[in-house]
């Protein structure tokens, strides 16, 4: 296994979108990585790609892809493969991630794209297609990737196995690792109805074994009231809620690589800053209080 930061390191990002360009640059934060999405950057030529060169020589880059639809039973077509392999290479990313959902569909004999996360029930046949469609990519990649857990608005119909049951399986399969979305879990167990919603983060923050999760997702939504849906709309800061899961998986999985999103109502670069830093703050002190500061690390090579 290769480690990226030494273990006196908690490393910590951000979400960076279009409107934080410029800051970035002419602002250089106290970040460990900065995470992009990858297909922004899939030309060949052009100002995005240079763009995102400039700013690889300020931060460590993680690409979060969202339209890998690894759990799309109709594959995942090679051209996109193909185009994220070259922005592998063009920018030797700390991490690679992508979403447990499905894009990719037959119409007409022809392979077309949604366009959105769509869900997948967890059970046998999907976890066999996710499964096959991350080992091609890894191994077109050569290199491991992360899958995030997803937030939900419906059940899926034809599940056997809870979301936890389907992740474990599917570490074990394949060799990925997860990308771990705190304020996911939130937006599940509140549109779930659960009646303790940091009580069931808690219990899936417990139930995961611990080598299992090589990065964390923060991000905040816009509230809502009890019985309406919540939406993963990454608008608002990090709630205290979420916080305090997140306190219990830094105590759980160590330093782990911490993202903090932020996607619509962005705010000013220096409050999102703020929040990084505040999810420094909060690692740091369980991880120097529990003495369970290990060594974050990411594999590039299977």
């Amino acid at each position: 296994m290769n480690t990226y930061w030494s273990k006196n390191i908690m490393p910590v990002g951000i979400g960076l979108r279009h409107s934080h360009f410029q800051d970035a640059l002419n602002q250089p934060a106290n970040l460990d990585f900065i995470e992009v999405h990858s297909e922004n950057f899939f030309a060949d030529g052009g100002a995005a790609p240079a763009l995102l060169k400039e700013i690889s020589n300020l931060y460590p880059v993680s690409l979060h892809g969202v339209s890998l639809g690894l759990g799309s039973a109709a594959g995942v077509a090679e051209s996109h493969i193909n185009a994220l392999s070259r922005l592998v290479n063009h920018i030797s990313p700390v991490m690679v991630s992508d979403h447990a959902s499905f894009s990719w569909g037959q119409i007409e004999n022809q392979l077309h794209h949604a366009g959105d996360l769509l869900p997948i029930a967890f059970n046998q046949q999907t976890l066999d297609i996710m499964s096959e469609n991350i080992i091609k990519v890894q191994d077109h990649l050569n290199r491991q990737i992360l899958v995030e857990n997803l937030s939900s608005y419906i059940e899926p119909q034809n599940s056997t196995l809870s979301e936890l049951e389907f992740f474990k399986a599917l570490v074990k399969k394949t060799g990925c690792r997860m990308l771990l979305d705190i304020n996911n879990l939130a937006v599940n167990a509140t549109n779930a109805g659960e009646p303790d919603v940091l009580a069931s983060i808690n219990h899936w923050l417990e139930q995961i074994p611990s080598d299992h999760v090589h990065e964390i997702h923060l991000a905040g939504c816009t509230p809502v009231a009890k019985g309406e849906i919540m939406i993963d709309d990454h608008s608002q800061q990090v709630s205290e809620l979420v916080w305090q899961a997140y306190g219990t998986a830094i105590a759980r999985f160590g330093a782990v690589p911490t993202t903090i999103e932020w996607d619509t109502d962005l705010p000013q670069w220096h409050v999102l800053i703020g929040e990084a830093n505040k999810a420094r703050t909060i690692a740091n002190a369980i991880l120097q209080g529990t003495d369970r500061l290990t060594c974050a690390s990411t594999t590039p090579a299977l």
